[in-house]
């Protein structure tokens, strides 16, 4: 850049963090979701977090932390993986004419051609910029397609939180206070006389199902959807798998429906991982015949579309991302650690009351809490469930953060789980530091441990407060 071609703008971004990085509970306070920080200050969470690389971050006092969340999933290749950021930094010095609206790139393409390659049953994809909007995308094209107005999901699923998402969201603590939704029907994970008795109305466009739901980490039970899918295609209704969370080797295999052979979504949702952590991104891959129905004249070409769909950056980091996956084997690394941390921890069951399944796939793994047998951990655990349910999950994912060092959080509001979904570069190394905090913890709860009971209080009387 010459000279005459530098920027003329003052702005300076290091400048602006050094001089207000320090405001960031105050800023969040005052402009952002109030009760946010207030949550975190409550549960000790308010770190500064300073900056972060792979599978760790790092605080203003220079202690590393062992992420077991990756953002809910996103970071799939930890934080600031290389290949991504040369990427990101060649598709920027690339200066492409991006986002005409009126042209074909190469990189929307391309990465289309990567992803359907884990999917050879299916045969285009629209990109979006979220999971959300391509579950959005989905509902859309379903109902189009086969003309009917109803989907259905499943109790306790969650697909998202825009409005048609949120219609076949299963928490009623989501769907609260924002009727009327879209005409959606939930039935029970795994029941399939329920999916036929909706399917016999005639009126369903789809059943969608995550292969493992991320709220209590409920896989779904064996047959059932290859099962579901022959009642959708008998009733002429599609099966759409929202991979959101579960796809790009999460659960050990690219696409989780796939640890079943036979099934074949009609459509298929992805995003998070897909983004490198970088780039905001969703897909929704489906088959040909769909998007054919859905853009079936020129007149049509514009009936459903994203302004920053395909934009070269999200482009980018996907590409990167695939070509990471396929040249560190992430996947087989995802199967063979989570195999290794669900074993090390299952065998600490029997050895703990309170500690009642170790269930889940890949790097998606919830551990579950329950009622203990003995007369004085059971007068403690009836104490928080009388306050509030999922007291006990939280009371344990705070001395992980606060004394180990250990991101994680409970998987959903009032379950007693935690969820851990670690990126999938994490190995034996990251595997000993969890189990040797979590046993740690699960000691001093069986042990009485005045700390970690002294915080169930605060949290039992915060519960209280907030009724």
């Amino acid at each position: 850049m010459t000279a005459a071609e530098q920027p003329r703008s003052g702005f300076d971004l290091g400048k602006l963090l050094a001089e207000r990085a320090s405001e960031r509970y105050d800023l969040h306070s005052r402009y952002l979701n109030h009760q946010l920080p207030r949550m975190l200050h409550t549960i000790g969470f308010d770190k500064v977090y300073e900056r972060a690389e792979g599978a760790y971050f790092w605080d203003d006092e220079g202690q590393d932390y062992l992420d077991m969340l990756a953002g809910f999933g996103v970071m799939g290749l930890g934080r600031h993986h290389p290949v991504v950021r040369k990427a990101l930094h060649d598709v920027l010095d690339a200066d492409l004419a991006d986002l005409t609206r009126f042209d074909c790139q190469p990189l929307p393409g391309l990465l289309a051609e990567r992803l359907l390659a884990h999917a050879p049953h299916l045969d285009r994809v629209f990109f979006g910029n979220s999971g959300t909007e391509a579950v959005e995308t989905a509902l859309k094209f379903a109902r189009y397609a086969t003309r009917k107005p109803r989907v259905l999901y499943c109790a306790h699923a969650f697909h998202g939180l825009t409005t048609g998402s949120l219609s076949v969201n299963g928490e009623d603590g989501f769907r609260k206070g924002f009727a009327p939704l879209l005409p959606d029907t939930a039935i029970a994970m795994g029941d399939l006389a329920a999916l036929e008795r909706e399917l016999a109305r005639g009126d369903v466009a789809a059943f969608v199902v995550e292969p493992i739901q991320g709220k209590g980490v409920h896989e779904a039970p064996p047959g059932f959807l290859r099962a579901a899918q022959e009642l959708l295609h008998r009733h002429k209704a599609l099966l759409i798998a929202d991979e959101v969370q579960t796809g790009l080797g999460r659960t050990g295999d690219f696409f989780a429906y796939s640890h079943e052979e036979g099934i074949e979504p009609d459509l298929v949702c992805v995003a998070k991982s897909l983004s490198g952590g970088y780039v905001p991104v969703g897909a929704t891959l489906g088959k040909d015949w769909i998007f054919k129905k859905v853009y079936a004249s020129m007149d049509r070409v514009l009936v459903h579309s994203a302004s920053f769909g395909s934009n070269a950056q999200a482009m980018a980091a996907g590409l990167a991302v695939l070509a990471v996956m396929e040249d560190e084997g992430i996947v087989a690394n995802a199967r063979r650690t989570g195999d290794l941390l669900r074993e090390r921890l299952t065998a600490l069951v029997d050895r703990y009351e309170l500690l009642h399944d170790i269930r889940g796939r890949g790097l998606m793994i919830g551990i579950e809490f329950g009622k203990p047998s003995s007369l004085g951990l059971r007068s403690r655990w009836t104490m928080l469930q009388a306050a509030r349910k999922g007291l006990f999950a939280q009371m344990v994912v705070v001395p992980l953060l606060q004394r180990h060092r250990i991101l994680t959080q409970v998987s959903g509001d009032h379950l007693e789980v935690i969820k851990l979904i670690p990126p999938l570069i994490i190995g034996e190394r990251e595997v000993d530091r969890f189990v040797e905090a979590f046993t740690a913890v699960m000691d001093d709860a069986h042990g009485g441990g005045g700390l970690m009971w002294e915080f169930g209080r605060t949290l039992v009387k915060q519960a209280v407060a907030n009724r």
